[in-house]
């Protein structure tokens, strides 16, 4: 017998079964509204993978009563976005049914492919859904993002997930024949294990369920979908990890602040969780050589020399001991005095660049002099004075400004002295 996952089952069909997005499905929210009109935009779905996006998208078409198309830009083309368009225009004439197109994966159409869209859209042929796990604004050209509304789905809340497990339990013909309990406590581990994707934490229950021993038992009798069942259902899980989307951008800027902002165990936590997701480590070595420059720079030059090592010893080891040096590493960074000086200094030179249209080198400064060139000063030999320093001019005539500030963190506390002692001889 076809065996059809929970998941499947309980895709809902009306806005009553749906839980999730209530910021879009809420009364007085943007979706809400244009329901009470009976009419939609044609938009882009956009969220993780789990929060409900091509169920919406089928719900939205049973509360406007509208034909339904579902494709695949994975698999679909401009055949088939022809196609569509030639049925919807032809149901449209013989029975003023309006037609919505959902294209999910929109964003691995080309540009070719979307740019076929446009038209349709624009003229009211179709309404449009497209779902995408990637940034809209990155992966979808203008001209057709100019025609869509961009809605954002989240993942299901605490209270989202309780409502859909429990809703699950009393509703699904299979669960549902079985006197089966579950407690809030078991609930929150399964909405933290499965980060709020709606089809993760169905399959969870589903997993518990048929783990549970439910074989030979008086029907009167409860069985309890414990921690105990979850955690043999959990026990090779794998953490959530995008390797090329946002959530796994998003771990590597959490990792990266949590460094910048001197929190050893955060940063260690956010390393971790990506590593044993199956992240490149070497993204995160680069990422770490990046913040040894940018964030702590001169406060502490020691750090680029130790996130270079790291980098280099994990090439050296793999994994497993690989992690080893990328977590001395990054316990060190995230422990080290913060300056990002030396960042910011080019970053005002480059801002200043653009307000000057030239530029020259002191004639004292270059490398051939002018023939016939009457010489103001000529160059200082530094190392021929006391100290190894002679005050004399090194930027050009027409720029006055400072553009390095060094703070008073670590050695640049040193620097800053030392600069101060220079300009006052």
């Amino acid at each position: 017998m076809k065996q059809i996952p929970l998941a499947f089952r309980m895709r809902p069909q009306s806005l009553q079964d749906y839980f999730g997005q209530q910021h879009l499905l809420a009364k007085e929210k943007i979706l809400a509204r244009m329901l009470v009109k009976k009419q939609i935009v044609s938009m882009i779905l956009y969220g993780k993978p789990g929060v409900g996006k091509t169920t919406l998208a089928k719900v939205l078409a049973n509360e406007l009563n509208d034909y339904f198309i579902e494709l695949s830009a994975v698999s679909a083309g401009i055949k088939d976005i022809k196609s569509a368009v030639l049925s919807a225009q032809t149901r449209y004439e013989e029975s003023h049914q309006q037609t919505i197109l959902f294209l999910d994966e929109i964003h691995r159409f080309n540009k070719a492919q979307q740019d076929t869209l446009l038209p349709h859209v624009e003229n009211g042929d179709l309404i449009l859904i497209g779902a995408t796990t990637e940034n809209p604004f990155f992966s979808i050209n203008n001209a057709l993002l100019s025609r869509l509304t961009v809605l954002k789905l989240k993942p299901l809340t605490l209270q989202d997930m309780n409502a859909l497990l429990r809703h699950a339990l009393s509703c699904d013909k299979i669960l549902s024949s079985y006197p089966l309990t579950l407690k809030d406590s078991t609930i929150e581990k399964i909405f933290y294990a499965s980060t709020g994707d709606c089809r993760c934490a169905l399959n969870l229950l589903e997993a518990m369920f048929l783990v549970a021993n439910t074989a030979d038992i008086n029907i009167k009798k409860e069985i309890e979908l414990g921690d105990e069942l979850l955690a043999i259902t959990l026990s090779e899980h794998a953490h959530k990890m995008d390797k090329g989307g946002d959530y796994f951008y998003d771990q590597l800027s959490a990792f990266h602040k949590s460094v910048r902002g001197s929190d050893p165990d955060a940063a260690v936590f956010w390393l971790a969780n990506m590593i044993e997701s199956g992240a490149d480590p070497l993204v995160i070595a680069r990422r770490m050589l990046c913040i040894a420059s940018e964030d702590i720079g001169n406060a502490d030059p020691k750090a680029l020399g130790l996130a270079l090592d790291a980098w280099q010893a994990y090439e050296r080891l793999g994994l497993p001991e690989g992690r080893l040096p990328l977590i001395q590493a990054a316990v060190y960074l995230a422990c080290a005095p913060k300056s990002n000086a030396a960042y910011m200094a080019y970053k005002s030179v480059f801002d200043d660049l653009k307000n000057y249209s030239e530029v020259s080198v002191p004639i004292h400064l270059r490398n051939i002099k002018p023939i016939g060139e009457k010489i103001s000063a000529e160059y200082q030999y530094p190392h021929n004075f006391p100290e190894g320093y002679v005050k004399q001019r090194y930027l050009p005539d027409n720029v006055n400004r400072q553009y390095y500030y060094p703070t008073d963190r670590g050695l640049e506390q040193k620097i800053s002295q030392k600069l101060s002692y220079l300009k006052s001889k």
